[in-house]
């Protein structure tokens, strides 16, 4: 099969600025990472423009990390090549070639960073059809730069066929006046690339191999100039992740406001990539969601509420300052405010978790009620029963976990424990302040408190006057 585009990720950089003991490919963004971005957006790209085409990595600093994340994402999609030492661009597409010998039939390569995640496939398509457009052999998307230090400056030719890229290092100081600079992103054609690439020397202050020595004034190349530059922010440090994190938030948010839900503060919210959802939902500010979170239509998700991995269903009311960890919520449930529901939970539709309540690894069925002040923990509650204020699950015996089950209609009073393992048919009523330690059989009742005594006049005994 013809292959029309071999795709060159380069992600051999160490990523040293960062601090994040991880390669720079790997640098954490919305629930992903760096490259899975830019993977995506190449994989879109061809997909969009019905081509044919071969993914290669060139990695350097922990490759095992980069191949191991990369396989386990994009599995069989992947080839890999391995730049020993880190000699400058060209040599990394030297490597590219030398690692990935199928791409070299490809008709077009696309080179691009691993680490700029906030460019779009629309963007390589824009690149492309000047290319195809054009008859150009090579084209570079370049962008204006208020601040343009650190980049390699675009030099136009009046009357030149093509044009030329100089290094900052290398600029003089009239060329580094220049505002026009080079994105790092490019599209050439195969063949010229390979051609050229041969030729391409270390004569330079840097002492590298510079892959912007393939654009030359005589050569048929061409810069494509791009009105959004900060699609092309390549992420070197802590500050330049946030940034990028903020634009891809940004880009998030809008598309679902655009498909109806509604953010009262939509610069407050905290998203990941996988997260999804649906119109009707109202999201109040500061909230975060995680993971592969799933929010169906018509939920109320008030301030302070922290959402990972857990799904949402219909209607449901997630009140101020909750935390939903790994969990199900059912249709019309509410939790909150100031719940936890932690992982392995299943709150059943019109359930009611209410205010300082902690549910684990249990299921609420239809109906049930924990109000206040409760720990629900390896718990199985029936439909319809009301747990009292500052009701216990004792699930832990210091060795091991046990379960509590807890019938239908069942009625247990404040500051009542269950002692696990334990098992409450339906129907059952516990008196408050309770301690349950054996099972009690449907329709009964429960009381177990330790007898009252009253002494009459006693009481200034115990009571200490202020001086």
């Amino acid at each position: 099969m013809a292959v029309d585009f071999g795709v060159c990720i380069l992600a051999a950089g160490l990523g040293t600025r960062l601090k994040l003991n991880r390669p720079k490919a790997l640098a954490p963004v919305m629930g992903r990472t760096l490259i899975d971005y830019v993977v995506d957006t190449s994989k879109e790209f061809l997909k969009k423009e019905k081509l044919q085409g071969k993914m290669g990595v060139v990695t350097g600093h922990m490759r095992e990390l980069v191949e191991e994340h990369l396989n386990k994402n994009f599995p069989g999609e992947m080839e890999f090549a391995f730049q020993e030492k880190q000699l400058g661009t060209a040599d990394a597409v030297r490597s590219y070639f030398k690692g990935v010998p199928a791409a070299t039939k490809a008709t077009y390569t696309i080179i691009i960073c691993a680490d700029t995640p906030l460019i779009r496939d629309i963007d390589l398509s824009l690149l492309y059809i000047h290319l195809r457009n054009e008859k150009k052999d090579a084209v570079a998307a370049t962008f204006y730069e208020k601040n343009p230090t650190g980049y390699g400056r675009i030099i136009r030719g009046e009357n030149s066929l093509g044009f030329h890229i100089v290094e900052e290092k290398d600029a003089s100081s009239e060329e580094r006046k220049i505002c026009e600079v080079n994105s790092g992103l490019y599209i050439i054609k195969t063949s010229f690339l390979i051609e050229k690439l041969a030729k391409v020397d270390n004569k330079n202050k840097s002492g590298e191999f510079y892959l912007t020595d393939l654009f030359k004034d005589h050569f048929n190349v061409s810069p494509v100039l791009f009105n959004e530059g900060e699609i092309f922010l390549g992420v070197n440090n802590l500050i330049q992740l946030e940034e990028a994190s903020k634009f891809l938030i940004l880009r998030k948010i809008r598309g679902l406001q655009e498909s109806g839900v509604r953010f009262l503060d939509s610069s407050s919210i905290i998203i990941d990539h996988f997260v999804s959802i649906e119109a009707g939902t109202v999201v109040y500010p500061q909230v975060c969601f995680e993971g592969r979170t799933e929010i169906a239509a018509n939920v109320v998700i008030e301030s302070g509420c922290m959402i990972k991995n857990s799904k949402v269903a219909e209607g449901v009311s997630i009140l101020a300052h909750s935390y939903l960890e790994d969990s199900i919520i059912q249709k019309f449930a509410s939790i909150g405010p100031f719940a936890r529901i932690r992982p392995g939970t299943n709150v059943g539709e019109g359930a009611k978790v209410g205010n300082f309540v902690e549910i684990k690894k249990s299921v609420l069925a239809k109906g049930a009620k924990v109000s206040h002040l409760s720990y629900v923990g390896d718990a199985e509650i029936g439909e319809e029963s009301n747990l009292g204020c500052g009701f216990i699950t004792c699930n832990y015996d210091g060795v091991n976990k046990h379960k509590t089950k807890i019938g239908k209609n069942v009625f247990i009073g404040s500051d009542s424990q269950m002692v696990a393992p334990v098992s409450v048919g339906d129907d059952c009523f516990v008196a408050a302040g309770s301690t349950v330690t054996q099972d009690m059989p449907s329709g009964s009742f429960a009381i177990s408190r330790g007898k009252q005594t009253t002494k009459e006049g006693m009481a200034h005994r115990f009571l200490k006057k202020k001086s």
